[in-house]
């Protein structure tokens, strides 16, 4: 890597911009090189006519920069949108106040040209030429066919420590050419600020193929090289032992950035790999590391900022020091939130995206530093010790910074130390995004999950339900397994146990919409098989990938009976309330999605007393064990297990499952308690008007029985406008069924097909009201089809004692 000198090698051109912040100099080179003539560009601000990435205009802003800032970004030429590659020397200036004067100097090279011709540059003895030009004389020529440029990068090249700058008269000479317009005592004073912060320079990366010639007795005359990096190979057990020491030391940068990144990128946890960050920085390249994130980038609440001012939040996430335990504990607490003021080093390194170097913090910036903190005094810390603070940005947005800090005893930070911590900025941001997207897809898979299976299981009349559910151990903590236990007409209860085929997003929104159809195919009182079958046709139409296995139970609290119906599914195993527990024999059936096969209910006869659990594979598959043997564990595990619903689900995972499970697994365990006999009462009516008086008595009678006095009224006012609906409108048979449950439920039933609805009605009808004074009056009601007819039934809520 040389530093260069520009003079004569590619354009340049001069921009000033005054203490209002807009363009006030503008030569006929600029409107070449950006495409916009003098008129359009004077007056206006740079970072608007320029279209500079925002990172890089706060370079010209000195209140908030406050120093030289050089680089390269490729921008959009305003005439054609064509891209030029624009190399940068900005310079603050400093002027008297109110004169309107030049408050910024920018120079502009075209790094394009630079890279293409190569013209003109001497590296050592060696000049850089295309055919036909000549170079000094002494010096050889490497033409462009044996040179590639691998990297041109605006540098600054500081004034000599040997004596007078060389190069300083003719840039000035230059710079006079670029300023003509300007009073001569306001660019005198101008170029000696210039000159003092360092003239343009380029940093150049060169490959140079060399010649190989046959090997002779005779050394030829060497030829005047470019001296170019050792190759980094293992050193030969007969090298001299300075020269194997001079290749490990080359070498121990190269493996201190190896071990660096790897412990940084070890975390998917975004403040742990900013932590991680400050640890591997002390004491290696620092005494004291402290890590700082924008708010946004620490809780991920929204996207980072575009643009970053005083007024960003900032949150400190991590410090790491090598002075005794708890020296800096309170001046720099991890976890604090920072406002940051514009004219720190801080804010300059995130709107500008460069590092900011400081060789020794003197008392006045210390103080200025200090007071950036708020009432802490952080003088001691930074007083005559070396600054560099470094932005973080990944994907063009910026995430925070980290300060280092130097103890007055330790020689500041070198180029290599410069380029050491530039690379690992630049991975540690990668880490810190990478982690903060990673933690949003979790969220997002965490709440897709959550928002599509049930919270809490329902309270229904004669059944308890507990619940488990362990996703796989992969990225997105979700997948496609699901459950769920549907509240039925007539207190009964529906137990769902389902797995989608595959993992991850696509499966869980699969999961979702199977679930949600379920859910309103059970509300139509579907038997469990025609359910499976409607749900079947139901994923074939939806696509290709929409495969699931699914298994659906029906417990009817007052028959103390259970259907069940398998679409492919694990059986269920149900442990009675002696303690016996055997695998329920379901017919298996084919998956939802495959179609071309009929699914079967079976039915079971359930006393109270006793559990049914049904899982998914995800339980009892593993890699020593296949699915009967882990059915078979399952069904021995619940014989022995004497402990409450809750207990059961949390034992059957411990024991069933592998610490790291490999699918998703859902747990459903239901209690069995049924409902009283004396709690359920069943009439049936003669299709007379004389029984809408008949049972209204009776109704009212079994309430008294039932200490249920306050409902009384209402029951008897509904029970009448059901019976006669179905007297008038039903067919065949009439009947009624109360029971009391977690509520009190009423169910008229009748040999009719046609099921009743609510009914728009004007105010000279003179019925069709029926059904709005039900909806009015009860806390739920609703209707369905049986295998002979239908029911209608109303739900008034029973007062808690």
């Amino acid at each position: 890597m040389v530093i260069a000198d520009l003079l004569g090698v590619t354009r340049m051109t001069a921009v000033t911009v005054n203490d209002r912040g807009r363009i006030s100099h503008w030569d006929d080179t600029a409107a070449d090189l950006f495409g916009a003539a003098r008129p359009q560009a004077l007056g206006r601000p740079p970072g608007e006519l320029l279209r500079l990435p925002r990172e890089h205009r706060g370079a010209f802003e000195p209140e908030a920069f406050g120093q030289v800032w050089c680089g390269a970004c490729t921008l959009r030429r305003a005439d054609n949108g064509e891209p030029a590659e624009i190399g940068w020397w900005i310079y603050p200036v400093e002027g008297a106040p109110g004169d309107h004067g030049v408050r910024v100097l920018a120079l502009a090279a075209d790094l394009r040209r630079l890279r293409r011709d190569g013209i003109g540059i001497t590296v050592g003895d060696l000049l850089l030429a295309p055919p036909g030009v000549p170079g000094p004389a002494g010096a050889a020529a490497l033409r462009p066919a044996a040179v590639r440029l691998l990297r041109v990068e605006p540098a600054l090249a500081g004034p000599s420590p040997d004596g007078p700058d060389p190069f300083a008269g003719p840039f000035a000479d230059r710079l006079a050419e670029l300023l003509p317009a300007l009073d001569p005592l306001v660019f005198g004073k101008i170029a000696s600020q210039v000159l003092g912060l360092g003239c343009p320079a380029v940093s150049l990366g060169l490959t140079i193929r060399l010649p190989i010639v046959p090997h002779t007795e005779a050394a030829p005359a060497p030829a005047p090289t470019v001296p170019l990096p050792r190759p980094l190979t293992r050193a030969p057990a007969d090298r001299p032992p300075r020269a194997r020491r001079d290749l490990s030391h080359a070498l121990e940068p190269l493996a201190f950035l190896g071990a660096a990144g790897e412990q940084i990128g070890s975390s998917l946890d975004h403040l742990q790999a900013a932590r991680t960050l400050a640890e591997v920085l002390v004491p290696r390249l620092a005494d004291l590391a402290a890590v700082e994130l924008l708010e946004s980038v620490v809780t991920d609440s929204a996207p980072p900022a575009d643009e970053v001012d005083e007024t960003t939040p900032m949150r400190r996430v991590a410090v790491a020091h090598n002075d005794e335990a708890g020296r800096w504990d309170e001046a720099v607490p991890e976890g604090e939130p920072l406002s940051v003021p514009s004219r720190t080093p801080f804010v300059q390194a995130m709107r500008t995206g460069r590092p900011v170097h400081i060789p020794r913090v003197d008392d006045a910036r210390a103080a200025r530093l200090a007071a950036a903190f708020g009432a802490r005094d952080l003088r001691p810390l930074f007083t005559g010790r070396a600054l560099l603070v470094v932005p973080l940005i990944a994907r063009g947005r910026v995430l925070g910074t980290f300060m280092l800090l130097r103890k007055p005893d330790r020689h500041g930070f070198d180029q290599l130390d410069l380029a050491m911590v530039d690379e690992l900025a630049r991975r540690a941001a990668l880490c810190v995004d990478n982690g903060r997207l990673y933690r949003r897809e979790v969220q997002v898979a965490e709440e897709l999950q959550r928002s599509m299976l049930p919270d809490d299981p329902p309270d229904v009349a004669g059944a308890r339900v507990r619940y488990r559910y362990r996703p796989a151990e992969q990225v997105a903590q979700v997948g496609g397994d699901w459950f769920d236990a549907i509240p039925l007409p007539g207190c009964r209860l529906g137990i769902v146990v389902g797995d989608v085929m595959g993992h991850g997003l696509t499966s869980a929104a699969i999961m979702g919409q199977l679930r949600t159809a379920v859910r309103t195919l059970a509300a139509e009182e579907m038997r469990p098989d025609r359910l499976l079958r409607q749900l079947d046709g139901l994923a074939r139409r939806l696509g290709e990938d929409y495969l699931a296995t699914c298994l659906i139970a029906v417990y009817d609290p007052v028959e103390r009976r259970c259907t069940v119906a398998s679409a492919g599914h694990v059986p269920p195993v149900l442990r009675t309330a002696d303690g016996e527990s055997r695998v329920l024999p379901v017919p298996p059936g084919v998956p939802i999605g495959v179609g071309g096969e009929p699914f079967e209910t079976v039915e079971f006869k359930v006393e109270d007393g006793s559990r049914l659990v049904l899982c998914t594979d995800g339980l009892l598959e593993r890699r020593d064990r296949d699915l009967d043997a882990g059915l078979e564990e399952l069904r021995a595990r619940l014989a022995e297990s004497t402990a409450d619903l809750d207990g059961t689900c949390d034992d059957l995972l411990d024991r069933l499952a592998g610490p790291t499970p490999a699918d998703d697994i859902a747990i459903v365990a239901v209690g069995f308690d049924g409902i009283p006999l004396d709690d359920v009462v069943t009439w049936q009516l003669e299709a007379v008007p004389g029984s809408v008086p008949w049972i209204r008595a009776q109704v009212g009678a079994r309430l008294a029985d039932w200490g249920l006095h306050d409902l009384a009224e209402t029951a008897r006012l509904l029970v009448s406008e059901l019976v006669t609906n179905a007297l008038v409108h039903g067919a065949g048979s009439v009947g009624l069924r109360l029971i009391r449950g977690r509520g009190l439920l009423c169910e008229v039933h009748d040999d009719g097909a046609d099921m009743p609805h609510l009914r728009h009605t004007e105010a000279t009808d003179e019925s069709g009201r029926g059904l709005q004074l039900v909806g009015h009056l009860a806390a739920r009601w609703g209707t369905h089809r049986t295998a002979g007819g239908k029911v209608v039934w109303f739900e008034q809520r029973v007062p808690r004692r």
